[in-house]
């Protein structure tokens, strides 16, 4: 009797000890696999802010580039003016000269 009476006892102690590996094992993978998904979702972040941050350059690029356009279209704007100008000062010269050779 006492026999039988230990080797359940051992029995239930192993099936005991083989519960606590059991419930470790899988606290270990639950620690794992949310490790992993931190990892994941640190890489997602960097990305995104990679993506942002790329953007935002290409946003800037492209304000600069107007900038830079913007600054053209006045000196074009300005080269006009000049042009507009010297015509005119030539053909108001050119209706004078008419104008003196009718007075004569």
């Amino acid at each position: 009797m006492e026999e039988e009476q230990e080797e359940e006892e051992e029995e239930q102690e192993e099936q005991e000890e083989e519960e606590e590996e059991q419930e470790e094992e899988e606290e270990e993978e639950e620690e794992e696999e949310e490790e992993e998904e931190e990892q994941e979702e640190e890489e997602e972040e960097e990305e995104m802010e990679e993506e942002k941050e790329m953007e935002e350059e290409k946003e800037m690029e492209e304000e600069k580039e107007m900038d830079d356009g913007g600054a053209h279209k006045e000196n074009e704007e300005e080269e006009e003016g000049v042009e507009e100008k010297e015509k005119k000062e030539m053909n108001d010269g050119g209706a004078h000269k008419v104008n003196e050779k009718c007075v004569r």
